[in-house]
Protein backbone atom coordinates (compact mmCIF):
# COMPACT_ATOMS: atom_id res chain seq x y z
CA UNK A 1 0.00 0.00 0.00
CA UNK A 2 1.39 3.51 -0.53
CA UNK A 3 0.92 5.57 2.47
CA UNK A 4 0.48 9.44 3.11
CA UNK A 5 1.91 11.85 5.34
CA UNK A 6 -1.13 12.27 7.84
CA UNK A 7 -2.88 8.30 7.51
CA UNK A 8 -4.48 6.72 10.06
CA UNK A 9 -4.53 3.04 10.08
CA UNK A 10 -5.28 0.11 12.63
CA UNK A 11 -4.81 -3.31 13.45
CA UNK A 12 -7.17 -6.24 12.50
CA UNK A 13 -5.91 -8.25 15.23
CA UNK A 14 -5.13 -6.10 18.43
CA UNK A 15 -6.38 -2.44 19.60
CA UNK A 16 -2.97 -0.84 17.26
CA UNK A 17 -3.66 2.33 15.92
CA UNK A 18 -0.90 4.82 13.91
CA UNK A 19 -0.64 8.11 12.76
CA UNK A 20 2.14 7.72 8.90
CA UNK A 21 4.74 10.86 9.88
CA UNK A 22 6.91 10.30 7.19
CA UNK A 23 5.45 7.46 4.68
CA UNK A 24 8.20 5.31 2.48
CA UNK A 25 8.85 6.23 -0.69
CA UNK A 26 7.34 3.07 -2.81
CA UNK A 27 4.44 0.38 -1.75
CA UNK A 28 5.20 -1.33 1.41
CA UNK A 29 3.27 -4.03 3.46
CA UNK A 30 2.50 -2.72 6.32
CA UNK A 31 1.64 -5.02 9.26
CA UNK A 32 0.38 -5.17 12.82
CA UNK A 33 0.59 -8.72 14.34
CA UNK A 34 1.33 -10.71 11.28
CA UNK A 35 -1.76 -9.25 9.47
CA UNK A 36 -2.30 -6.41 6.89
CA UNK A 37 -3.11 -2.77 8.84
CA UNK A 38 -6.68 -1.17 7.58
CA UNK A 39 -7.63 2.43 7.23
CA UNK A 40 -9.16 3.50 10.42
CA UNK A 41 -12.76 3.64 9.33
CA UNK A 42 -12.26 -0.17 7.76
CA UNK A 43 -14.13 -3.22 9.85
CA UNK A 44 -12.31 -5.58 11.67
CA UNK A 45 -13.10 -9.26 12.31
CA UNK A 46 -13.25 -9.37 16.45
CA UNK A 47 -11.13 -12.07 18.40
CA UNK A 48 -8.35 -12.50 16.31
CA UNK A 49 -5.05 -12.21 17.91
CA UNK A 50 -1.43 -11.70 16.77
CA UNK A 51 0.47 -14.55 14.78
CA UNK A 52 3.49 -15.67 17.24
CA UNK A 53 6.95 -14.33 16.27
CA UNK A 54 4.55 -10.79 16.06
CA UNK A 55 3.23 -10.24 19.32
CA UNK A 56 5.90 -8.18 21.53
CA UNK A 57 3.11 -4.60 21.26
CA UNK A 58 3.29 -1.60 20.56
CA UNK A 59 3.69 1.78 22.84
CA UNK A 60 1.55 4.59 23.09
CA UNK A 61 3.34 7.50 22.02
CA UNK A 62 6.12 6.14 20.30
CA UNK A 63 7.79 6.54 16.79
CA UNK A 64 8.91 3.62 15.13
CA UNK A 65 10.55 3.06 12.41
CA UNK A 66 12.63 0.60 9.77
CA UNK A 67 15.76 1.00 12.13
CA UNK A 68 18.20 1.62 8.90
CA UNK A 69 20.10 5.04 8.17
CA UNK A 70 17.37 6.26 6.00
CA UNK A 71 14.54 5.80 8.06
CA UNK A 72 12.40 6.81 5.40
CA UNK A 73 9.35 4.96 7.51
CA UNK A 74 8.50 6.82 10.53
CA UNK A 75 4.67 5.79 12.39
CA UNK A 76 3.35 7.54 15.54
CA UNK A 77 1.15 5.24 17.96
CA UNK A 78 -1.90 6.37 18.96
CA UNK A 79 -3.51 3.59 20.41
CA UNK A 80 -1.10 0.91 22.07
CA UNK A 81 -2.06 -2.92 21.22
CA UNK A 82 -0.75 -6.35 21.78
CA UNK A 83 0.57 -6.70 18.26
CA UNK A 84 4.09 -5.46 16.73
CA UNK A 85 4.12 -3.11 13.75
CA UNK A 86 5.99 -4.77 10.67
CA UNK A 87 6.95 -4.28 7.23
CA UNK A 88 6.25 -8.03 5.80
CA UNK A 89 8.23 -9.98 7.64
CA UNK A 90 10.50 -7.55 9.22
CA UNK A 91 9.64 -5.83 12.25
CA UNK A 92 9.70 -1.79 13.13
CA UNK A 93 11.78 -0.68 15.86
CA UNK A 94 11.27 2.41 18.56
CA UNK A 95 12.56 5.89 17.24
CA UNK A 96 15.02 6.54 19.84
CA UNK A 97 15.00 9.74 20.97
CA UNK A 98 18.04 12.81 20.05
CA UNK A 99 19.55 13.86 22.74
CA UNK A 100 19.96 17.47 23.58
CA UNK A 101 23.13 19.41 23.62
CA UNK A 102 24.36 20.51 27.01
CA UNK A 103 24.13 23.80 28.33
CA UNK A 104 27.67 24.55 29.84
Amino acid sequence: MLLKPGSRMRSQVCTTEVIVVRPAAEDIDLRCGGEPMVDLDSDVIPGQTPAPGFATGTQLGKRYTTGDAEGELELLTTKEGDGSLSIGEVVLVVKEAKPLPSSD
